[in-house]
């Protein structure tokens, strides 16, 4: 969709990969309105910042990190981020910091918690599985963060949904 829209608009570009788009020559002010508004409709946007790009960049490893990567890291956070981006990590993290407000530590933290969410509900893991597979210290630690991001522990948090999931089944 994305070759297409470029063809159409007279955009030469060398590679086209999920997420990226790399373009032969400078494209003018009207190209890049029209392949704006042409993307937006497909519900894909252009960024043209590079403090945007690479926050997307980051965003995008550590949702991989945390969701598809099932094995142990042998490294940690900071380094696996730095080294996949090829950025020395405080640089990563103050511009991350200063582009969305929060850390990049933050950010892991609440997409580690989405994931142990995830887990509690859709799979057949027990919080002592579920703290190993998302790399936490202890079922302890897990708990403890889980109930500070969202306020429950994780056990309620998987009552309360599988009293709801049982509510709308009796309907």
């Amino acid at each position: 969709m994305v070759k297409e829209e470029l063809k159409k608009i007279g955009i030469k570009y060398v590679v086209v990969e999920l997420g990226m788009v790399e373009i032969l020559e400078d494209i003018t002010k009207e190209q890049r309105s029209i392949l704006k508004q042409n993307l937006m409709k497909s519900g894909l946007e252009v960024l043209d910042n590079k403090k945007s790009i690479l926050i997307e960049k980051i965003k995008n490893v550590i949702t991989d990190m945390v969701h598809y990567k099932d094995e142990l890291l042998k490294v940690n956070y900071s380094d696996y981020i730095s080294e996949k981006l090829g950025y020395d990590y405080t640089y990563l993290a103050n511009t991350f910091s200063e582009v969305k407000g929060i850390t990049i530590q933050q950010f892991i933290i609440m997409h580690k918690i989405e994931r142990v969410k995830e887990l509690l509900i859709y799979d057949d893991l027990n919080l002592t599985e579920i703290s190993y597979k998302m790399h936490y210290s202890s079922v302890a630690h897990l708990s403890g963060q889980f109930k500070k991001v969202t306020g429950l522990t994780p056990t309620f948090y998987k009552q309360l949904k599988n009293k709801r999931k049982s509510n709308l089944e009796d309907l």
